[in-house]
């Protein structure tokens, strides 16, 4: 169990203006384990059924990957997530599906100078026999693009927009945010807006100006998930490290031994994209196909 403690501050009281853009995200709070291929997980084996290939990145020719390295563009997807429904139904699940899985070709790709991710929408009782293991990556992949396996434990929490909430709204809580901070230490924008963490739903992560995709169909895309190189930012986050993990922040630094328990409670899954940024997957609901895109950023 992973509780996110509540803020002293209730938004939508001492903030009514953000009030109606309210949401809920499922904090994913992955931690170091040995997940199952029957479970949700971060970097787990799939549900992948044994008569279907493994993918491997598409080209689209030698020098796909950025950096030309390595120059074969076919190497082997790594799993990122698998979620199911029994355990994130907020999920926009297909009709007749109930497995979400999440790979990425794990070296850098343009636009973004980031991995490249693919989506699988499954249902589980049409796989069959299933995929006993999993292709190794590959040797040259960078390891910090790599998920180490993390079991899940997924958590309601709301959600307030900060570099999404729209312009006109700023004006009308520029003085509270001030007074609010001034009085509690309390920032409205990384203590009490967006959740931090690897993440289903709500609002992404931004820390640039945001970039929303806007579907074939003319629509914008939904916020489907955001892959975060860290669960909280900075290690003195007020509202955003679980009350279970608190006792183990005892004593950390940014000096503090690399085996010191915060560094796992901060990157479980030891992934750094970019400068301890996140990979931001988006879909289309409108489409019964779900086209979906990405989005990637860092300070």
């Amino acid at each position: 169990m992973h509780t996110t403690p509540p803020g002293p501050i209730d938004v939508p009281t001492v903030f009514p203006p953000v009030a109606r853009f309210a949401r809920t995200t499922v904090r994913l709070h992955p931690r170091r384990g040995t997940p199952t291929v029957d479970q949700s997980s971060m970097g787990g084996p799939l549900w992948w059924p044994a008569d279907e290939p493994w993918p491997t990145c598409d080209g689209p020719d030698d020098f796909d990957h950025l950096d030309h390295g390595p120059a074969e563009p076919e190497v082997p997807l790594v799993p990122v997530l698998q979620l199911l429904a029994d355990d994130v139904p907020e999920l926009p699940f297909p009709t007749g599906t109930d497995v979400l899985q999440v790979l990425w070709c794990p070296f850098d790709h343009d636009p973004f100078s980031a991995p490249r991710p693919e989506l699988r929408w499954r249902r589980r009782a049409d796989i069959g026999a299933r995929r006993q293991e999993m292709p190794k990556p590959d040797g040259e992949a960078d390891p910090e693009h790599i998920p180490d396996p993390c079991v899940l434990d997924p958590e309601r929490v709301i959600e307030y927009p900060g570099y999404d909430l729209p312009a006109a709204v700023w004006p009308q809580i520029r003085d509270t945010i001030t007074q609010v901070e001034r009085d509690t230490g309390w920032a409205y924008e990384t203590d009490l807006a967006v959740a931090s963490g690897t993440k289903v739903g709500g609002y992404p992560g931004w820390t640039q100006l945001p970039q929303w995709p806007v579907c074939r169909c003319g629509s914008t895309m939904q916020h489907l998930l955001t892959v975060a190189s860290w669960e909280f930012s900075r290690g003195d986050e007020k509202r955003w490290i679980p009350l279970e993990d608190r006792p183990a922040m005892a004593g950390w630094d940014f000096d503090s031994p690399d085996d010191h328990p915060w560094r796992a409670l901060q990157s479980p899954a030891g992934l750094m994209l970019g400068d301890a940024g996140g990979i931001y997957l988006f879909v289309c609901t409108k489409c019964p196909d779900r086209p979906y895109d990405y989005r990637f950023d860092c300070a």
